[in-house]
């Protein structure tokens, strides 16, 4: 085995070495998804991007700029739409499980590599990827020196904001119903619901279904005051288990509750999610203590980062512990849909969208929502870094671009590495046989 190969298999395994060992089976599918090619590979390997990029010198960041609130896993798949707590339809960052505080610059990379990874997946040229990366810095810094000189923070990507493949997503989202969600994932049973049995679900028994309903009431009081709703609604009707869905969430326990809603009908139940919360990549090359000690655990952090992240986050989000481990909570929406990239195929096609990608990612950086602790970053991030990036916008746009290209090479010849180690049977614990 390679250096590069041991450094491989070395880092996913101190990564995920609890997980796989409570639950290898999920972890043998999640690194088969992992190998189908080298996005899929990027995409479940965020704890190796850190370890890369905290060895490397970042120009771009000061004492101010490299402790900002970070998306974390930030790749072209992780933007969709959601409804805001104002009932507006939102274009935006829609995962926020490895959410944490580091560089700026670490989202914009990350992005960044992962566009030259899905365009070198559509066989397009080096010259239109660097176009493409540049087009997506270069409406991100535009954002951010927007909300700089004009300390408005009113901005989203919403259905008047909009054309084109980004609208065409909120459009989609907007024919989407509550009943139509609740449809498919309860039944009725006599004159009320229940969550419908299926694939990935879980039946609790009497014990297990009392602690998860325990937590779930307990989360209720973290939900801030503002955003709590009254009456009938977090009342619990029913509660099932589900595993770990998605390459980023293997191995995690999950589980669905359905309650009340804001009144008895049967139309207004809301599905919510209650999901183990992980090791944010970025906490394990971020050594500043004030930050590790700002979160109670990671069901803790993941709501608070969201909460810093996303302006008028999900009234529903919140936290909760389980036998001493936090879960984040949160309403499964039914008003999410994602961005189809397999549509998306010319340079021409895309550039507009990654434009817009570049405004959200300002965005998520500079606009807090207003329930947002602001103790951990208490200044302005839009000021700080239009200061760094003054006068040699050029100049940043070369380093990432740069950047891009070289470390797409890196996850190009990585996933080969990390295909034969596992196929090999060198990744301990989890066996590809």
């Amino acid at each position: 085995m390679t250096d590069r190969s041991g450094h491989i298999v070395d880092t996913l395994v101190t990564a995920f070495d609890d997980l796989m060992a409570a639950d290898p089976a999920a972890f043998r599918t999640k690194f088969r998804k992992m190998a189908a090619d080298p996005f899929a590979f990027y995409r479940g390997s965020a704890c190796l991007f850190y370890d890369d990029v905290a060895r490397r010198e970042d120009p771009w960041v000061d004492e101010r700029t490299a402790r900002v609130w970070i998306q974390g896993d930030l790749h072209a798949e992780n933007f969709g739409t959601y409804m805001d707590g104002d009932g507006v339809l939102v274009f935006d960052v829609n995962d926020f499980d490895e959410a944490y505080l580091g560089h700026w610059t670490w989202d914009v990379t990350r992005f960044a590599a992962s566009l030259c990874l899905l365009g070198w997946r559509k066989a397009l040229s080096d010259r239109s990827l660097s176009e493409l990366v540049e087009r997506y810095c270069r409406s991100y810094l535009a954002q951010v020196r927007h909300f700089a000189d004009r300390d408005d923070d009113a901005f989203s990507l919403r259905l008047d904001t909009t054309e084109g493949p980004v609208h065409q997503v909120l459009q989609t989202a907007r024919t989407r119903t509550r009943v139509g969600l609740l449809d498919a994932v309860t039944e009725t049973e006599g004159f009320d619901r229940i969550l419908r049995a299926g694939p990935g679900v879980r039946t609790l028994d009497d014990d297990e279904k009392a602690a998860v309903t325990a937590a779930f009431e307990a989360y209720v009081a973290t939900i801030p005051e503002s955003r709590r709703h009254r009456g009938v609604a977090y009342t619990v009707k029913d509660v099932a288990g589900r595993s770990g869905v998605g390459i980023g969430s293997a191995g995690l326990p999950t589980y669905t509750v359905l309650v009340e809603g804001l009144n008895q009908a049967l139309d207004n139940d809301i599905v919510v999610s209650m999901k183990q919360g992980n090791v944010a990549a970025p906490s394990r090359v971020v050594t500043d203590e004030r930050v590790a000690s700002a979160f109670r655990h990671h069901g803790h952090r993941t709501a608070v980062s969201q909460r810093a992240l996303q302006a008028h986050a999900d009234p529903m989000l919140g936290w909760t512990e389980l036998d001493g481990v936090g879960f984040v909570v949160a309403e499964v929406s039914p008003y999410e849909a994602d961005l189809d990239w397999s549509e998306l195929t010319e340079p021409d096609e895309i550039a507009p969208v990654v434009a817009d990608l570049g405004r959200a990612t300002a965005k998520i950086h500079c606009v807090a929502d207003a329930d947002a602790d602001h103790a951990l970053v208490d200044f302005r991030v839009e000021e700080a870094v239009a200061a760094r990036t003054a006068g040699a916008e050029d100049a940043f746009v070369e380093w990432v671009v740069e950047f891009a290209h070289d470390y797409a090479r890196t996850v190009r010849t990585d996933h080969a590495l990390f295909v034969e180690a596992f196929r090999s049977g060198r990744i301990p614990g989890v066996s590809s046989a």
